[in-house]
Order: structure tokens, then C-alpha cells, then sequence
């Protein structure tokens, strides 16, 4: 064990010992004391505070701001009333409260009557803060969390600048491994790229509480990325593991390198719990059992043609000197300017050189926008797609082996891993369950001159202990996805995108950023609802013109009057 962990143990035995003496001089039974979660009833019944606490205190990361209230609230019923006294009480509680209970001197006097307690300005302020903490906190954990589409991996769906609500109970919040970790945070300091948000000292187990419903094939879903489990902190959006086949891995974790593609330098290592891995948001394609194939960009689910979104995307070449869609830049450093056209078509991925000549630009296009195009000019339009050869092997594709000779627009066949089933392993098959066994579920997994040893037996199969989920973007070239890194577990799920509220375009002036008929919109896995922000304004002005009308009735205030104010206003 570490040192900090000695700490929290010792620091645990002295608070139940000092809780043993401060509830007998309450007049309850010491005993209880000892007693795991009955000891908080007690405890909260001394304090004369409400029962239902209890739930509060068991949630994870607000149980330590909870706890701290139980703090100060003790050192209060004690007589101790003064800010150092409080300080003391939150950061040396393994010491305070012993001292409480076994210093004769400490006399029990009961928790203050706060209907006769003076409270400052501060407290009153401190009180509500600390009150819409816990309250938001709540229901960021358990039924919707604020969530923001930063990639453009589903563009023409979901657009980067889209402000989401995402709901937990869909298919059921998961309770939070990381109970250490700071309000309203994910996992870095607001600011620092580097600081983690979090402690790992304390780590509960995986647990999902009921939901409304379980993932279905082509929902949109936000998810823990699995690859995040390491992460380099110079490159934090970036996979360590495609990091280290880039750079070696001696050199990603030698602080005195950098990286070659970018020149970020290297070495800073990070490890993250599951509940503090990046979120990502991809369309769910294939569920635990299915059948999964891509063939020739066709994707195919127990070999019938799947769902196609209407908004899919692919990669065009398209000659710029024949339909100018960009202003190219003459020297390096230069942006791209986008053109009318591009505009026009809201293409907002920059483009990349052409494959067919120097004259062309790369650009990911959907059907309909490519019809526009040839409609100008049909010579000018070329599709791109990623054969199978046996030439080359593209390691950045999962599962990374030479064995797999995969593409983005080539991919499987291979099943989906679901709960309880058993398969064979073998030298070719175990690039694709390596990580689950290991990793995901947990084992003690290794290779031995050509056998496999899971937990320290020889394996030569295994049975799945969750289900695995398989997602792509709708912007089927321009997004990293299950393609690269590999099947989602089902502990990774987090909650379904259901609401737009807010959607802001990047790099145009400030009037026109905002896509007003974007705003309050509810999300499906096929389209956008209409907007409803014009009802809620309606709805917003109707509520507080009544509200007005009738505390001014209440007050005498004629109509006539009332009516002049609002036209005024």
C-alpha cells in the first residue's frame, strides 16, 4: 500500500474512536459509533439534522463536502464557534474530534438553535453556494449533465458548437468511481492541462443504478473513451498508445523528448480511473452479438445493409481550379479561407491534399452535397475509398496486428463481444480481445511462448464478463471511432445526447455564430426536432408578465398602469 493509504486507514480508526466519546457525552451509546452508516444516523440525530442526510453523505464527492458540514456542525455543539476552530475541525479531523470527545474540558452543549444564530452575510451566502453545489451536483451525477460537441466526428449531425444535455437515466447513471475530486470538474483543474481534478486515494466499485432503457442500435451515445485510460498530458485528446507507435514508447515517456508529428514535448504521463476518462460522443452501429462488416464503405450488420444516417459523410476529391470551394494558402502558416460555396454547402472541415492531383482538395461531403457539386461540374467530384491490399497494413487501425489487414472503408468481418459467451482463442484472434481480458474485465492476463495465462492458468478460451458496444461517426473519414480503438465496454456508457440547447458556429463574427434553429431542439438518431426557443421565450415572457400582473394586483396597481410600465420596459 502507499503511504496515503496508511493515512486515510489511521485517519478513519481515530475519527470512529473520537465519535466514540462525543456520542457518549451526547448521551447515545458509544458503541454505535463503530457501527458503518448507522453510526452517520446517530450522528446526524445528535446534530439534529434531518434524516434524509443519510443519502447525501452516501453519495460519492458530495459525501466529503457532507462530511465537513458534520465536521463544523460537532465542533458547534461543543461551544466552538470561531473560524479557527472550523478550520481546524475540516483539515485535522482525525485530531479535532478526538480531542472533543476525550478532553474533559469539552463539554457537550448541543447544536445551536438557528432560528436565534446571527448569521453574517458571508454564512448566508456560503450557505446557499454550498446548497446549489450539492444540488447541482446531484443532478449532473445522476440525471443530466451539461456536455459539448468538440469534434466534428458527426458533423452534419452533431455539430462542434452544439451545447447538449445528456441524460443519465437512459440507460441508468453510473455511481462515481473517483469520490476525491473537485465540483463541476472532469478530470483536469479549469485552466491546467496538466493538474488533475481528482485524487485517487479512495476508488469504489463499478455500479449502475436501473435505467430507462438499454443502448440501441444507431442511438447517439456518450461514453468514457476507452483509450483514455493513460493518457500523455501534452496530448490528452490524443491516444497514448497511437503516441507510442508513432514515437516508441521509451520515447513518449522520456520527459526530454518531443513529439514528431507535432513537436508537443513528451514524457508527462497520467493515469485516469474510468469515471474520469475523456467523453466522447459517437452513433452506436452495432450491438453485443452482431455480425459486424464495413465493405467498401457499405456497412453491414449481420450481413444485411445497415442504417445509413441521412447526414453521413465520406471523404471527395474535388478539383479547386473547376468549383472553387477554398482560397488555398500560398505559404506555411496560413489559414484556409472558405469560400461562398463552402459556405453555402456548411462544409467546415479543413481540407487536405487531393489524392488524384495537386489541383485537388480532399473534403468530406454528403450525398447530397456531392449531387451539388457534379451538378456544377461532374468531372470535378472523385470518390475516395480504402481498399483491402496485402501490401500494406495500417497499424493505426484496431487491433493493430499485421494479422488484420484492415481499412476505415474495408473493416471485418468479426462478432461483437457480448456477456456469457466463450470463444476460442488463438495467435491471430487475441489482437482483438487482448484489451478486453486485461483490461476491460480485469485479469491478469499473459503470454508465455505461444500460450496464453489468464490469472495464472493456461487459457485457451474465454468468457465475456459485459457486454461491448461498437460506435462510428457519421463523418465516416474524418473520425476517430470503434475503427481505431477498438469495442466500447458496457461500464463505459455514460448517457444519450436528448437536448440542444444552445449551438454556436467557430471562427465567424459574433452575429452570425449563432444557428438559431439549432436552439432547444430535442436530438434523435435520424434528426433534429424543430426548435422550440421561440415558444420558450413566448413562455418565459408570458410567466413574468403574470407574476407581474399579479403581485401589482396584489398591491392595488390598476391595469391600465401595469400596461403602461410593460410598454415603457
Amino acid at each position: 500500500m502507499q503511504p496515503i493509504q496508511y493515512f486515510l486507514i489511521i485517519s478513519v480508526i481515530l475519527l470512529f474512536i473520537g465519535l466514540y466519546k462525543i456520542f457518549e457525552k451526547a448521551g447515545e451509546a458509544g458503541w454505535k459509533a463503530l457501527i458503518p452508516v448507522y453510526h452517520f444516523v446517530v450522528w446526524l440525530k445528535i446534530l439534529r439534522k434531518p434524516w434524509w442526510w443519510i443519502f447525501l453523505i452516501l453519495i460519492p464527492t458530495i459525501s466529503w463536502i457532507m462530511l465537513f458540514i458534520l465536521f463544523v456542525e460537532t465542533s458547534k455543539a461543543f461551544g466552538k464557534k470561531t473560524f479557527q476552530d472550523h478550520f481546524l475541525a475540516l483539515v485535522g479531523y482525525f485530531i479535532y474530534l478526538p480531542w472533543l470527545g476525550f478532553n474533559k474540558a469539552n463539554v457537550w452543549t448541543g447544536p445551536p438553535e438557528t432560528s436565534k444564530e446571527k448569521k453574517t452575510i458571508w454564512r448566508e451566502w456560503g450557505e446557499a453556494g454550498l446548497f446549489a453545489v450539492v444540488a447541482a451536483t446531484i443532478i449532473r451525477t445522476f440525471f443530466f449533465e451539461a456536455f459539448t460537441i468538440p469534434t466534428s466526428s458527426l458533423e452534419k449531425s452533431l455539430l462542434i458548437g452544439d451545447y447538449l444535455f445528456v441524460s443519465k437515466v437512459s440507460y441508468g447513471a453510473k455511481v462515481p468511481n473517483t469520490p476525491l475530486s473537485i465540483p463541476f470538474t472532469h478530470n483536469l483543474v479549469p485552466l491546467s492541462k496538466t493538474m488533475p481534478s481528482f485524487l485517487n486515494w479512495v476508488k469504489l466499485p463499478n455500479f449502475r443504478l436501473p435505467g430507462l432503457g438499454k443502448v440501441k442500435r444507431n442511438d447517439y451515445v456518450v461514453f468514457n473513451w476507452p483509450e483514455g485510460d493513460t493518457v500523455e498530458l501534452h496530448h490528452s485528446n490524443e491516444s497514448y498508445y497511437a503516441l507510442c507507435r508513432r514515437n516508441g514508447r521509451n520515447n513518449v515517456i522520456d520527459p526530454a523528448q518531443r513529439d514528431i508529428y507535432d513537436g508537443e514535448p513528451l514524457g508527462e504521463i497520467g493515469v485516469r480511473p474510468l469515471d474520469k476518462l475523456d467523453n466522447y460522443v459517437k452513433r452506436c452501429v452495432a450491438l453485443p452479438g452482431d455480425r459486424f462488416e464495413i465493405r467498401n464503405k457499405a456497412l453491414l450488420i449481420n450481413d444485411q445493409p445497415a442504417y445509413v444516417p441521412p447526414n453521413v459523410q465520406y471523404s471527395y476529391d474535388v478539383d479547386n481550379n473547376k468549383i472553387s470551394l477554398f482560397d488555398l494558402p500560398s505559404s506555411r502558416g496560413e489559414k484556409v479561407k472558405f469560400l461562398k460555396l463552402a459556405n453555402d454547402l456548411d462544409i467546415t472541415d479543413d481540407p487536405r491534399p487531393g489524392r488524384r492531383d495537386q489541383n485537388c482538395v480532399q473534403v468530406q461531403l454528403t450525398a447530397k452535397d456531392v449531387d451539388a457539386l457534379r451538378a456544377i461540374d461532374n468531372t470535378a467530384v472523385s470518390e475516395l475509398c480504402d481498399s483491402v491490399t496485402s501490401k500494406t497494413v495500417d497499424l493505426d487501425i484496431f487491433p493493430h496486428s499485421p494479422h488484420y489487414n484492415w481499412t476505415k472503408d474495408n473493416y471485418g468481418p468479426f462478432v461483437i463481444p457480448k456477456e456469457g459467451v466463450t470463444i476460442q482463442l488463438d495467435t491471430v484472434n487475441i489482437a482483438l480481445y487482448e484489451r478486453i481480458i486485461g483490461v476491460y474485465e480485469e485479469n491478469k492476463f499473459e503470454k508465455r511462448n505461444g500460450i496464453f495465462f489468464i490469472n495464472g492458468k493456461e487459457a485457451h478460451s474465454y468468457t465475456f464478463k459485459q457486454n461491448y458496444y461498437f460506435m462510428l461517426g457519421d463523418n465516416r473519414h474524418n473520425s476517430l471511432d470503434s475503427r481505431y480503438w477498438g469495442f466500447v465496454p458496457e461500464d463505459h456508457i455514460v448517457g444519450k445526447p436528448v437536448f440542444i440547447w444552445m449551438s454556436l458556429k467557430e471562427n465567424v463574427p459574433f452575429l452570425k455564430k449563432f444557428r438559431w434553429n439549432r436552439f432547444f431542439t430535442f436530438v434523435s438518431s435520424d434528426h433534429l426536432s424543430r426548435s422550440y426557443f421561440l415558444w420558450f421565450l413566448l413562455l418565459a415572457g408570458g410567466g413574468w408578465a403574470w407574476f407581474s400582473y399579479r403581485n401589482n394586483k396584489k398591491e392595488g396597481v390598476p391595469v391600465k398602469e401595469i400596461l403602461n410600465k410593460a410598454k415603457k420596459k
